[in-house]
């Protein structure tokens, strides 16, 4: 049985996110994501105006004359929600956690798709696969998909981010608009990212608190990295070190930056102490702008 207070919540992030996708995300969505999956239909002879590139030339070389391949627009998309719920999602110093944050999201993205007719699947992880939802339709699915990222309890405190890209590119062979919600706090996925880079559409959400990247000047203070549990002392009353702190996130956020480029991956940008529809509006946006090029 799920608890009442998380049968609640979901009901409540449901009704904070309907009128977004009603009045904004759903025609964006649509405009951005459908007509980019194309399936092929037939192949037929070659008629004066078809594009040469089409050309089959297995068929042509058999029948002694030119055929084209023909392709029609996918009717529905499969969206996957890759969501990261390692310890380090457990931290935010406004108004929420990055994991409540990240739930939200992919509430919005979520019920974007299935206004559109598409599939939605999930995959849970931290240093291990947590849970795997696979692609459905429908508001109950949804709701589903929601109750599970409330209701989950993660096994793993760390981060495996190839691991789980690794198991996306397993269980959904046909091409899908991938989330990768994340705080991106590990290393070392850089070759399963340029794959299912290739093989998806894939968006990086990247999930932040202003104070994982400048701290204020409040004396002595004990950190604690929540992944690890390692415990440390620092004087944030020292300006070199709080300029270094700042430094160094940012060389790090600047290095993800780099990564997630060379592997062709757009990157939506969310801290905790802002409103997620506005960063996920540029997103669109800049896609649509991209697409009209």
């Amino acid at each position: 049985m799920i608890p009442r207070e998380i049968l609640k919540q979901v009901r409540r992030i449901e009704i904070s996110t309907r009128g977004l996708v009603n009045e904004v995300f759903s025609g964006e969505y649509h405009s951005v994501f459908k007509g980019r999956g194309m399936n092929f239909a037939e192949v037929r002879e070659y008629q004066y105006g078809d594009d040469i590139r089409s050309i089959d030339w297995n068929v042509t070389a058999r029948n002694g004359e030119p055929f084209v391949k023909v392709f029609e627009e996918e009717r529905e998309l499969t969206v996957m929600l890759v969501v990261d719920v390692s310890a380090s999602g457990d931290f935010g110093t406004r108004d929420r956690f990055k994991g409540e944050v990240a739930v939200e999201i992919c509430a919005l993205l979520a019920f974007s798709a299935i206004k559109n007719n598409d599939k939605v699947g999930l995959i849970i992880f931290s240093d291990r696969i947590e849970k795997f939802v696979p692609p459905r339709k429908g508001r109950r699915h949804v709701l589903r998909v929601l109750r599970e990222l409330l209701y989950h309890r993660p096994q793993g405190r760390g981060t495996d981010i190839a691991a789980a890209l690794d198991y996306l590119n397993h269980v959904q062979r046909k091409r899908a608009v991938t989330f990768l919600v994340s705080d991106f706090r590990d290393d070392g996925f850089d070759k399963p990212l340029a794959v299912a880079g290739r093989r998806h559409d894939l968006i990086a959400v990247r999930l932040a608190d202003e104070r994982e990247e400048e701290l204020p000047a409040v004396g002595l203070v004990e950190m604690e990295d929540p992944e690890t549990g390692r415990r440390v002392v620092v004087d944030t009353g020292a300006r070199g070190f709080r300029e270094a702190f700042k430094a160094r996130a940012a060389a790090a956020r600047a290095e993800l930056g780099r990564r997630l480029r060379r592997s062709r991956v757009d990157v939506i940008d969310i801290h905790t102490g802002e409103a997620y529809d506005r960063p996920l509006m540029r997103f669109f946006q800049e896609r649509e702008r991209r697409k009209k090029r």
